[in-house]
């Protein structure tokens, strides 16, 4: 799940040459790309499309850039959780939902993977197909396996994207994805396609790119081979006593009978499973929301390791079946913004002569520039960080 946002800086021969390579033998990106290429060829990958996969290639300060973050690790739980699960994106389930319900439903058959944490996971992974990566994955493979973040893995997951190539399932022209190699409507690694993508729709190719059947399917299949267990809750929320002192983590399952008694209760105030194996989490800490979370929480854990992406699907797939939001508000006082409002804070941004960027919805380095100089104007803590509070100081509410 990558985010991006348009490059305003000019980088030049300063950043190339602090461009930190993958050893001390390549003076240069160039010939690092080369080493990369020579042993794309060597592992039996046609003359041909090798050469229309390196065709151009330059250094890419984005792709490097991008493969230091990681949202899931680096944002608070309330902000991660309000841009992946808004109306927005509740809206547009909803509506593929209904669109794709005869395929939905078979591959849930075929699988016994429930059909709404699949809608959940496509619109988590690319916005139900409408984001599916902007980096062309020959060209930024190559760039992050040149700057030293784990080379012989990302010149691997290259070498594996360019078989899928070979073996006709999908067009060169059509790799593009994540800086990280991730790609299609559910954002595969290349070699987890290798293994685990599907043909669904009949067509002889595996097709995660342009076919939902095919993608929704290889979704499934990573799902099942992980452990999936069919008509499992991936968890809930509950309300703990104030008294708790016990064990946290998702590993630290008990049965459901333990936590009974130990006066946990659902949230929603529905009685607890009869049965079942489950961990105690709480994201925000001791005053934030809580979860009782099963095997199934685990293997969406799998698919993106980061609770906070696990928590993510089960959610977006609870508000898909007409669930509520958590009963439990996050222990904030300036509350995450979703897509609308963030695309609103940078709009304000512009307005008042902080930002020069395009207002989108996503937040990047310079934007975050721009609203830590705009908190600092106002009096607040300068944290870059795009909150309701500097929302509504800039709205003049």
């Amino acid at each position: 799940m990558t985010r991006s946002f348009r490059l305003q800086i000019g980088l030049g021969a300063l950043a190339l040459a602090a461009f930190p390579l993958a050893t001390p033998a390549f003076a240069s990106f160039e010939s690092c790309a080369k080493s990369v290429r020579a042993q794309v060829l060597k592992a039996g990958i046609r003359a041909d499309i090798v050469n229309a996969a390196f065709k151009g290639i330059t250094f890419d300060e984005k792709a490097v850039r991008f493969s230091r973050t990681q949202p899931e690790y680096r944002l608070a739980i309330w902000d991660y959780m309000a841009f992946l699960v808004d109306d927005a994106r509740l809206a547009d389930g909803a509506k593929m939902l209904r669109v794709h319900d005869k395929t939905l439903r078979a591959v849930e058959r075929a699988y016994g993977v429930d059909h709404f944490i699949l809608a959940s996971l496509w619109g988590v992974e690319s916005d139900y197909g409408q984001e599916k990566g902007i980096f062309f994955l020959p060209h930024a493979l190559s760039n992050v396996a040149c700057a030293g973040k784990k080379p012989a893995m990302f010149t691997a997951e290259l070498i594996q994207a360019l078989r899928i190539v070979q073996a006709g399932d999908v067009k060169l022209s059509d790799l593009n994805g994540s800086w990280a190699g991730a790609f299609g409507q559910t954002q595969f690694m290349p070699s987890t396609y290798r293994r685990l993508a599907v043909d669904f729709d009949g067509d002889g190719r595996r097709d995660t790119i342009r076919s939902v059947p095919d993608a929704l399917a290889s979704a499934a299949n990573f799902l099942k081979k992980a452990g999936w267990q069919s008509g499992l809750p991936w968890g809930f929320e509950v309300k703990v006593p104030g008294s708790y002192s016990g064990s946290v983590g998702r590993s630290r399952k008990a049965p459901i009978a333990a936590w009974a008694r130990q006066g946990i209760l659902r949230a929603d105030g529905k009685a607890l499973p009869r049965s079942g194996s489950y961990g105690l989490i709480r994201p925000a800490g001791p005053t934030g929301p809580a979860f009782l979370v099963s095997r199934n929480f685990d293997v969406l854990f799998s698919y993106n390791a980061a609770e906070a992406y696990a928590l993510a699907i089960g959610h977006l797939a609870d508000r898909l079946r007409g669930g509520g939001a958590f009963k439990t508000a996050w222990p904030t006082d300036d509350p995450g913004l979703d897509r609308a409002d963030r695309k609103r804070l940078q709009e304000l941004l512009i307005a008042k002569g902080y930002y020069r960027g395009e207002a989108d919805g996503r937040i990047g380095p310079l934007t975050i520039v721009a609203i830590k100089a705009a908190q600092k104007k106002a009096g607040l803590k300068p944290t870059g960080r795009p909150g309701t509070r500097i929302l509504k100081v800039l709205a003049g509410n």
